[in-house]
């Protein structure tokens, strides 16, 4: 495996007024590709601000980041949003879907924005069906039960083949047995398709799904190791029915 996503000696300041507040203070690390990683804290300990600028929506205010080789410092703004678009897959703990259009439409929303050739129409059929929604595609957000919202969000980050996938407290809405179901299709991802998949998480149990933790507090890497005693959950996409029977008897 490569080194994708290499940080060295990062800084962050924010300034309101006259207080500087540091949220991350000298954070250096490596993410090789196709690991599965969790970046762990409490609210408030820096791991956000550190999604925020491993997945280019912000710059440090001091430090190195390179990312598959290249000094993001160096890129320009249509640069770090292309990057955004191709590179890196988001899915967020509040899916982020539009309410008044489909799960279809919802996934194809990326491509309108300089995704990669082919149908858009098929490439988001696929994506659904990576995740479990081919036979919901048609639904809007507000006729799906959370966990199957949050699978489409999946679809949506997937559907431009990006490198990674950045996922910030995915499971932060759900029940139990829906996160695991959703923890189940990142790996699945990260195993059999070899994506880069970060988790940004207070929760130990989510975070156990990963590989290897990252430990963050007051803004400094707190810990990095190996995950001992992985779970492994099962196997998600077939695993729709509790939910989706569910939903559909509370249509009925």
């Amino acid at each position: 495996m490569t080194d994708l996503i290499v940080v060295k000696n990062l800084t962050k300041v924010y300034r309101m007024g006259d207080v500087e507040v540091h949220a991350l203070r000298g954070v250096s690390l490596t993410i090789r590709e196709g690991e599965m990683v969790a970046i762990m804290g409490p609210s408030g300990s820096g791991k956000s601000t550190l999604m925020n600028i491993i997945g280019c929506l912000d710059q440090p205010s001091d430090g190195e980041y390179y990312l598959d080789g290249v000094s993001v410092a160096d890129l320009n703004d249509n640069q770090l949003a292309e990057i955004r678009n191709q590179k890196i897959g988001f899915v967020f703990q509040q899916y982020m879907l539009l309410q008044r259009t489909t799960a279809l439409r919802n996934v194809e929303l990326p491509m309108l924005y300089g995704g990669k050739g082919g149908s858009r129409h098929e490439r988001a059929m696929a994506a659904l069906a990576a995740v479990g929604m081919d036979e919901r595609m048609h639904h809007k957000p507000n006729e799906l039960s959370g966990g199957q919202q949050q699978r489409v969000a999946i679809a949506r980050a997937l559907v431009n083949e990006p490198r990674i996938i950045m996922a910030d407290e995915p499971t932060g809405a759900l029940d139990t047995r829906t996160g695991e179901e959703i923890m189940g299709i990142f790996q699945k991802l990260n195993r059999d398709q070899g994506i880069t998949v970060i988790l940004v998480t207070h929760e130990h149990d989510v975070a156990q799904h990963a590989a290897r933790i990252i430990s963050v507090r007051d803004g400094v890497i707190a810990g990095d190791e190996p995950v001992q005693g992985r779970i492994l959950a099962g196997t998600p996409v077939a695993a729709i029915g509790t939910e989706a029977e569910a939903m559909d008897e509370v249509a009925s």
